[in-house]
């Protein structure tokens, strides 16, 4: 059981089944082929990033096999930090596969909805990922995380785990883009008038208000996400000037900190300088860390694995009472994502902790 003194970071996202086909190319329009090989997993960019943020938390070794969906408590021996999924999934048999995925890796299961329609789908999102480059494409179908609206999320308390423990709001709100817009505006606004920081993986891009960016304390995009938000041509973050011109928009809208994953070339980062309380900190910083050397077989979830290092590595720093290292984060973050892009898949592909070298 987590301690009062354990991190807690709450997901607030969406629960999809994957369904993923591996090509020798990405078809051409109009083209018909024959996959490679076919598989069905749990996904969803929520659930992945509650995955990421599970298994990076503790080894392997520390995870027992008797977590369920039913269990007032998934094991957490040895963890150093308490993961919350929210999110809504359908009265169907992939609804329970996420759930019984989620509580295997150590996910606190009780905020996710399992809708009382009959008929309900879960979310679902079909992959293609071409082989020799290990890239993909994605075309995803909401369902049931359509059903996850603002009044889910009005109120602080809807944001913690109750699990016997006392509603305890989190230290840090993930969220990202793959249920409804109004919904994630509403979770910032609740966030924001509770004190609690929220990290916003802004996917799939689509334009907010700048209301959205006003004292976010995380924004990780990567070069589409960025040049989209930004309203800037993708060509100018080819270039270290390009990016911190991007960096500055965003800054100028209130971020704190702004993270743009750039696949090979590693990743950018650059901060505002604002302490937490909002007073002046630490001098701006910023820079380009380059990506670590990987073979890539799948870059599937590899965005997720990224935002769910970097999000344990703030929420320990603020456990400890230390200065965040941003850079070093980065580079903890960096090292885990190459890892994940090594193996096929969504949340198998995650390491654990004892995986890595940190």
């Amino acid at each position: 059981m987590a301690t009062s003194t354990t991190p807690r970071i709450t997901v607030l996202g969406s629960l999809n089944i994957d369904l993923v086909a591996y090509v020798s190319h990405h078809p051409l329009p109009g083209e018909t082929m024959t996959a490679n090989s076919v598989a069905v997993s749990p996904g969803g960019k929520g659930a992945n990033q509650a995955v990421a943020c599970a298994k990076l938390s503790r080894s392997h070794t520390a995870t027992t096999s008797s977590s369920s969906p039913s269990s007032a408590s998934p094991s957490s021996e040895g963890e150093t930090a308490h993961i919350t999924m929210l999110g809504t999934v359908g009265a169907d048999s992939y609804g329970s596969l996420l759930k019984e995925n989620l509580a295997k890796h150590g996910v606190d299961v009780s905020g996710v909805r399992v809708l009382d329609t009959p008929g309900s789908k879960t979310g679902m999102a079909m992959i293609v990922v071409d082989e020799p480059t290990g890239q993909n494409r994605i075309i995803l179908s909401p369902e049931a995380n359509h059903f996850l609206q603002p009044e889910h999320v009005a109120d602080v308390a809807n944001l913690s785990s109750a699990q016997g423990q006392g509603q305890q709001k989190p230290d840090l709100l993930i969220m990202q883009l793959e249920i409804p817009v109004p919904t994630v505006l509403q979770a910032l606004k609740t966030a924001k008038q509770n004190g609690v920081q929220v990290l916003l993986n802004p996917a799939p891009a689509v334009m907010l208000p700048d209301s959205a960016f006003e004292g976010l304390a995380h924004l990780v995009v990567n070069e589409t996400e960025a040049a989209i938000l930004s309203k800037v041509k993708e060509s100018v973050l080819d270039t270290e000037e390009g990016l911190e011109m991007v960096g500055r928009v965003f800054l100028g809208k209130g971020v704190k900190t702004v993270i743009v994953t750039l696949g090979g070339r590693g990743v950018f980062f650059m901060t505002s300088g604002e302490t937490e309380g909002g007073g002046e900190g630490e001098k701006k910083k910023k820079g380009l860390v380059k990506a670590e050397k990987a073979k890539v077989v799948d870059t599937t979830a590899a965005g997720d694995t990224f935002v769910g290092m970097y999000a344990l590595e703030v929420v320990t720093a603020k456990s400890k009472g230390e200065q965040f290292d941003i850079e070093g984060a980065v580079r903890k973050a960096n090292k885990a994502a190459a890892k994940t892009v090594e193996r096929a898949g969504a949340q198998d592909s995650i390491p654990w902790r004892d995986e890595l070298l940190l």
